[in-house]
């Protein structure tokens, strides 16, 4: 794979480090990553989305989801039931460990989880705080300042 230099989004802007280096993550981590489980990411308005995950056979006390530093990471691990493992004569369910990471953008928080016939969706809004909307500026008419 072909390296992709980054370093002119450096040295040419300020205040983007961190969109230089979502970039450079995204472009090292899609080669590294396992497809699973399987996810849809949803915008279901201008401000709200929606990340399901496939996590078939996994309970609520399997799954972890964490928000750091702008990433939510969802994590599955499966508890052993009992000492005895299962003589599966076919498995096609996949339940094994998995980490999933998705970065998000200034603003989108995260604000429930649901898991329903093995989905897990997770719901995220973006809250623009008032300092950062547009404002309409009021132009005076003559007169002295």
């Amino acid at each position: 794979m072909n390296a992709i230099d980054l370093t002119p989004l450096y040295r040419g802007s300020i205040g983007f480090d961190r969109l230089a280096s979502q970039i450079d993550n995204a472009l090292t981590a899609e080669s590294i990553s396992s497809g699973y489980p399987p996810y849809n990411i949803e915008a279901l308005d201008e401000n709200q989305y929606a990340i399901t995950l496939a996590v078939a056979g996994f309970s609520e006390e399997e799954l972890d989801i964490k928000v750091e530093k702008g990433v939510l990471t969802v994590i599955g691990s499966k508890i052993v039931e009992g000492e005895r493992d299962p003589q599966y004569l076919y498995q096609g369910i996949a339940t094994r460990t998995f980490e999933r990471k998705f970065n998000l953008a200034d603003y989108v928080e995260v604000t429930a989880a649901e898991l329903s016939n093995g989905l897990l969706t997770i719901s995220l809004v973006k809250t623009i705080p008032e300092a950062m909307k547009p404002k309409t500026i009021v132009i005076n008419q003559g007169g002295a300042v």
